[in-house]
């Protein structure tokens, strides 16, 4: 495989391998210390019954299923942690308030010495815009000034701002992130809109799609995107999460599983990222599962 590479692995599911959340997050230090560059946190702040509107295909979830806070998780695992990379795929931002969300991801910025690289969406569910008291119709708008205000506070001494979300008048918001600018993940779709979006506000792209043709015509899109705000495109990071290979019985078959990874590198692909909860029946195996995908490093 490809060196440079970054490797990750989802939090998603590893509540019920491990017997629970605190144990989930020991394993993430279990996973550090293999080499792992980087773990992953879902997000949804309530759940509707209309898991059938999920756009991509059936939702994996009955709606009474755990979603833990993201900000509250990742804080936990920084303190546990020395080099691990955090990350969400993806915290549904808008659902937080412009200047709240600022603060809590330059907060845990800090709190990990600087290892935050956030991934952000739009979210899909109507319901969850609907008990937030928020207009789900307007939450790319809600996003776009959301980020647009983050840089803002995360570099600036006071904000004067006036965007259609938000308006800030001379505005402090301490402390900013270590890091000079904190890598920001968009979970959206490469359409053009989307695309200057990315290149004006953003860092990296997690696609939705787990197609390595379709990831590498996003990658085209979003680098011509780069060029025309005048950024390089190899600034774009990209992380995937490359399909699961099952076998004729229908187990995931992990070593299959990485061996088509190469396809993603391929498409363009800066980091993969894969769910252990697929490959393991308990904890005890999580390590062989974290020795083999660091091992796509080779």
């Amino acid at each position: 495989m490809t060196k440079g590479v970054e490797v990750c692995v989802g939090l998603f599911g590893m509540d019920g391998v491990c017997g629970g959340l605190r144990e989930a997050m020991r394993a993430v230090k279990l996973a550090e210390d293999c080499g792992i560059d980087q773990v992953s946190i879902t997000d949804h702040v309530v759940m509707g019954n209309n898991t059938h509107d999920y756009p991509y295909g059936e939702f994996p979830l009955p709606p009474e299923a755990p979603w833990y806070e993201p900000h509250t998780v990742l804080s936990a695992i920084a303190g546990i942690t020395n080099n691990i990379k955090l990350s969400a795929g993806v915290i549904i931002s808008p659902l937080r308030s412009a200047v709240l969300f600022a603060k809590q991801m330059a907060t845990l910025d800090v709190l990990s010495a600087g290892r935050l690289q956030i991934g952000v969406g739009a979210g899909w569910q109507r319901e969850e815009f609907a008990a937030s008291g928020l207009d789900y119709d307007n939450r790319y708008q809600m996003l776009e000034d959301q980020i647009r205000t983050c840089r803002a506070l995360w570099t600036q001494e006071a904000v004067t701002l006036e965007l259609e979300t938000v308006t800030l008048d001379n505005i402090y918001c301490y402390p900013q992130p270590l890091q000079a600018r904190l890598p920001v993940w968009f979970g959206l779709k490469p359409l053009p809109k989307n695309a200057r979006r990315i290149a004006e506000l953003g860092d990296g792209w997690i696609p939705i799609t787990q197609d390595p043709d379709e990831i590498a015509s996003g990658i085209q899109t979003l680098h011509k995107a780069f060029e025309e705000a005048g950024r390089q495109p190899n600034e774009l990071a990209v992380r995937a999460m490359p399909s699961v290979v099952f076998t004729s019985a229908g187990v995931p078959d992990l070593a299959a599983t990485l061996a088509g990874a190469q396809a993603y590198i391929d498409a363009g692909a800066t980091c993969l990222e894969f769910l252990p909860l697929y490959f393991v029946q308990d904890s005890s195996h999580l390590e062989d599962v974290f020795r083999a995908i660091v091992g796509l490093r080779a």
